[in-house]
């Protein structure tokens, strides 16, 4: 998962665990499409609250893959406020960047063409 993405998820968490994400078809999306394990999801569903399980897929979510924040969009159907909010977050993120400035070194403290 991108640095951008997981700031998005660590900068709504609290919102987050609110919604009760884990009820409901989230986390067998997740599994079907390869984000989740099915230990991951035992794991999740062994917690006594809807906010512990919900803290814990967010704790799980940034290790998953390149794919995980955009497969965990697609499992919120059934949340569409909740997918927009973080779709916002995401790109105001991506604007709030700074850009990047390419810089070239003086000749003698560039690396030699061949090492």
């Amino acid at each position: 998962m991108e640095a951008r993405d997981k700031q998005v998820l660590r900068s709504l968490r609290l919102e987050l665990g609110a919604e009760v994400l884990v009820e409901g078809l989230v986390l067998q999306y997740l599994y079907q499409e390869g984000v989740l394990t099915e230990n991951h999801v035992q794991e999740i569903n062994a917690q006594t609250t809807g906010l512990r399980k919900t803290m814990l897929l967010l704790d799980i979510l940034p290790s998953r893959g390149p794919k995980a924040f955009d497969t965990f969009l697609d499992s919120l159907q059934e949340f569409p406020w909740v997918r927009e909010k973080l779709k916002k977050a995401r790109k105001e993120a991506m604007t709030d960047l700074p850009a990047v400035a390419s810089v070239r070194l003086p000749r003698e403290l560039s690396l030699p063409a061949q090492l």
